[in-house]
């Protein structure tokens, strides 16, 4: 009787393992295939923006959009949609590419020669209903320090079910600057101004408004002409970095309007406000009138540098109109890194500028 009860206990066992096993084999067959799952928006985006294969940009287009621009291009007997290709930007994002389709990073260039880093973060993904909105944020280093302090860049991308695939419907773009970020603070506060202290006393006079009294014993006129010609000069520069700064967002964005031209060295290129019409190739319509013409708060403002078709690199100048404007250069290229000279010139500041902090 042991004997057979033992018998059973192992036969029990044996036929509980075979259960056990089989059960496992059926639902390991029917798990799905993680190649098989259905595309999220975030890969969508990542497809659309960074895909070689020829005509994936067209894909996530809405199919109103794609037809229109055929419309619109059917007499020049080629296609707008023909250059909306990152195969194209690949070449000005360099190889040094990384994308990642979960976490906080959505993409990452890294040139190792020039130490320049550029990253694209994914701020939220939020689903709402049948739609899907990815904010981005857009962050330059140079040599391991942030370029973009105290400003913010955002793409807020709104993704929808078309068709079974994932369209682009909507781009909002926005900049934000901090007034109260310290690296702007530093920037503004950079050209101190000459000290009100009176020089043949050694004492300051200050009328009870908070300026020097005209009516002080020993008041200097020319010393509250230099205060106010050094005030002027800080605020210049802090314009002429915001500007620089402004040109950079519009270049992105220029170059992701229009992939087939890439950047741009014409300023008005880039402006075209209060034209009329929608944005073109030649007025995409990004940046204020003045700073199109090239001249804004006693700055001059040049682009140039624009290489190859589409064009993957630029650069931007921004010089004192005269001694009295201002007594730095800044510049900036396709890096979005702020650097500048002392000696207020476009060519040092371009060649050997020191990082703005």
């Amino acid at each position: 009787m042991k004997t057979k009860n033992a018998l059973r206990g192992i036969l029990g066992c044996v036929f509980a393992l075979l259960l056990t096993v089989l059960l496992a084999g059926q639902f390991a067959s029917a798990a799905p295939d993680a190649s098989s799952l259905p595309q999220t928006a975030r890969q969508a985006l990542l497809e659309m923006l960074f895909s070689k294969t020829p005509g994936t940009f067209e894909k996530h287009l809405p199919e109103a959009t794609r037809a229109a621009l055929r419309k619109a291009h059917a007499n020049s007997g080629t296609s707008a949609l023909d250059g909306f290709s990152m195969s194209g930007q690949m070449s000005i994002l360099g190889k040094n590419l990384q994308t990642f389709d979960a976490g906080p990073t959505l993409a990452v260039f890294e040139d190792p020669q020039a130490h320049n880093k550029f990253e694209i973060r994914v701020e939220r993904d939020d689903l709402r209903g049948e739609d899907d909105e990815i904010e981005l944020s857009f962050h330059a280093y140079k040599d391991g320090e942030t370029q973009t302090a105290g400003t913010k860049f955002r793409f807020t991308l709104t993704m929808g079910q078309e068709v079974g695939t994932w369209r682009l419907n909507n781009v909002m773009v926005s900049v934000g600057v901090s007034l109260t970020d310290p690296a702007f603070l530093k920037a503004m506060s950079t050209s101190v101004p000459p000290s009100l202290s009176n020089t043949r006393t050694g004492s300051s006079q200050i009328s009870p408004s908070g300026s020097p009294s005209m009516s002080s014993p020993g008041f200097d006129p020319s010393v509250l002409v230099s205060s106010n010609n050094g005030a002027a000069r800080a605020a210049n520069e802090a314009s002429a970095v915001a500007g620089v700064r402004t040109l950079n967002t519009a270049e992105m964005t220029y170059a992701a309007g229009f992939p087939g031209h890439g950047f741009t060295c014409t300023l008005a290129d880039l402006g075209g406000m209060g034209a009329g019409g929608g944005p073109t190739e030649h007025q995409a319509m990004l940046i204020d009138p003045r700073l199109a013409q090239g001249r804004k708060n006693g700055y001059v403002f040049r682009l140039s540098g624009c290489r190859g078709t589409p064009a993957s690199g630029y650069a931007i100048s921004a010089v004192p109109a005269d001694s009295t404007s201002g007594t730095r250069a800044f510049c900036s290229d396709e890096s979005a890194g702020v650097r500048f000279s002392e000696d207020g010139k476009a060519e040092s500041c371009l060649s050997s500028g020191k990082p703005l902090q």
